[in-house]
């Protein structure tokens, strides 16, 4: 049974979901590259790797021209977090509706949460920039447990923290980490179509597609963690 009287959490992932971080990210990993002598990545491309972590967007990177070849991936990603964290916010904007959809959100009184892979101080940075940090009871990223998506731990861990419940709670996301991780939670999914998923969303198995954020208020009735 529903604990009625907790109220609805509503978890997000940030890249692809609240946020069109794409250009930023390929420029501070094509910029690696080519310290590399590598060829850089055309943004359609990195869209289509955005999502696992910055390990895996610098390994997918890299694979375009032949791989790592023995190069540490770990000085890779020091470099790569360098790199972005000067340009986080140059091109990057919040998707249309995310500022009304949240707001809509916390006036019919559900809490908000955030789960991202993204390091969790960057995640709180770029919250900040755009003005809706507030709107977030809780906000754990990629290094703020031992896991992560598609982990369902990482993604109960942040319902707990923002003082929700599992049964009254839901994802929203673009990939199939959000997707994975929701459905190993027992939490419902929304996956968003207009995301940086390498595959169909239809395909992703999760509960309900939105293709634009203000339909997440009647996304939320419909499975029944709202109303």
């Amino acid at each position: 049974m529903k604990p009625q009287h907790v109220p609805c959490t509503v978890v997000f992932d940030l890249d692809g979901t609240l946020i069109d971080s794409a250009p930023d990210l390929a420029g501070a990993l094509n910029r690696l590259l080519v310290q590399y002598e590598r060829p850089p990545v055309r943004l359609p491309e990195v869209r289509t790797m955005v999502g696992d972590g910055a390990v895996a967007l610098i390994q997918r990177g890299f694979s375009r021209s032949g791989g790592l070849d023995g190069i540490s991936v770990e000085r890779l990603r020091i470099r790569f977090l360098e790199l972005y964290v000067d340009q986080m916010t140059a091109e990057t904007c919040l998707f249309p509706g995310a500022e009304a959809t949240l707001q809509a959100l916390g006036e019919q009184g559900c809490r908000m949460a955030l789960c991202t892979n993204k390091p969790a101080g960057m995640a709180e940075e770029i919250l900040q920039y755009f003005g809706i940090r507030g709107r977030f009871a809780a906000v754990l990223g990629g290094d703020s447990l031992a896991v992560r998506k598609p982990d369902p731990l990482h993604l109960s861990s942040t319902i707990k923290e923002a003082g929700g419940h599992v049964e009254r709670a839901v994802m929203v996301g673009d990939s199939s980490a959000d997707v994975t991780a929701a459905r190993r939670a027992g939490v419902p999914s929304i996956a968003v179509s207009y995301g940086y998923s390498s595959e169909p969303v239809d395909g992703l198995g999760a509960d309900v597609v939105a293709h634009q954020l203000d339909e997440i208020p009647d996304l939320l009735v419909r499975l029944g963690v709202l109303g």
